[in-house]
């Protein structure tokens, strides 16, 4: 499998924050069941994938593992109000600050202990275990159960861009599995079929995106600010648009 390979890594990163905030934005100035909402939501699966995928990726040549965690934990911490203003809106259709589960940074660093069981836990019993509790935590947080299998697979799967392959298709059609069914009995069939695909289109774009443009590199220029720009664009973000949220009637 030949990679064209015209894109750095900050490059795909920062396609991936476009479509973040374009999942958002729909999520607090759109309606969910709008042709408009749903387009941007469905551009907004593309991130996640890419956000597992550079966290594999940094875990393997990150100089400190455990920076790397506790600039997860600390940004999972800055982000939570923020996180909790935009899900409000969009779980209630109101401004306000509710708690509808943990930000996606706090996802990725229950997939970074996954990431630090498979490496660090010989006992294979033990390590099963805490994965299986790392999966089942992240239930309570956004992406639940898809981002961790994103990093599993991910990692099992190396630099073999055949099984990374094999990685996006499973996941993405288990998500289009999930939305069908979460979907299902509320709309008419072929609704249904329309919406699950639409939500598939953005992690296989991830994936083609990952898999034939990447370069494999990084930026040749800015690379110590670009790192902060992504961690702090996440909670600045969000808190932007979770206080709009209360201007909106």
């Amino acid at each position: 499998m030949e990679s064209i390979g015209k894109l750095n890594r900050e490059t795909i990163k920062y396609l991936a924050m476009a479509a973040m905030f374009l999942n958002h934005f729909s999520a607090v100035f759109l309606s969910q069941y709008s042709l408009p909402g749903i387009l941007l939501s469905d551009i907004g699966y593309f991130t996640a994938p890419v956000m597992c995928y550079f966290l594999v990726e940094g875990y393997r040549y990150t100089r400190s593992k455990r920076n790397y965690a506790g600039r997860l934990f600390l940004f999972a911490i800055i982000s939570q109000i923020p996180f909790c203003l935009v899900s409000t809106k969009l779980m209630t259709g109101e401004p306000g600050l509710r708690f509808f589960g943990m930000n996606m940074m706090f996802t990725l660093l229950l997939c970074f202990g996954i990431l630090v069981a498979r490496e660090k836990i010989r006992n294979s019993f033990l390590r099963i275990a805490v994965i299986v509790l790392l999966f089942v935590v992240s239930q309570y947080s956004d992406w639940s159960l898809f981002a961790p299998l994103y990093v599993l697979l991910f990692d099992r799967a190396g630099e073999d861009k055949g099984r990374i392959a094999r990685a996006f298709l499973i996941v993405t059609l288990l998500f289009g599995v999930y939305d069908f069914v979460g979907w299902f009995g509320f709309l008419p069939l072929w609704q249904v079929a329309l919406h699950a695909l639409g939500v598939m289109a953005g992690p296989a774009a991830a994936g083609i995106v990952l898999l034939f443009c990447y370069s494999g590199q990084p930026s040749k220029a800015g690379k110590k600010a670009s790192k902060w720009f992504f961690y702090w664009f996440y909670p600045v973000h969000l808190l932007i648009l979770g206080l709009l949220s209360f201007g909106i009637p």
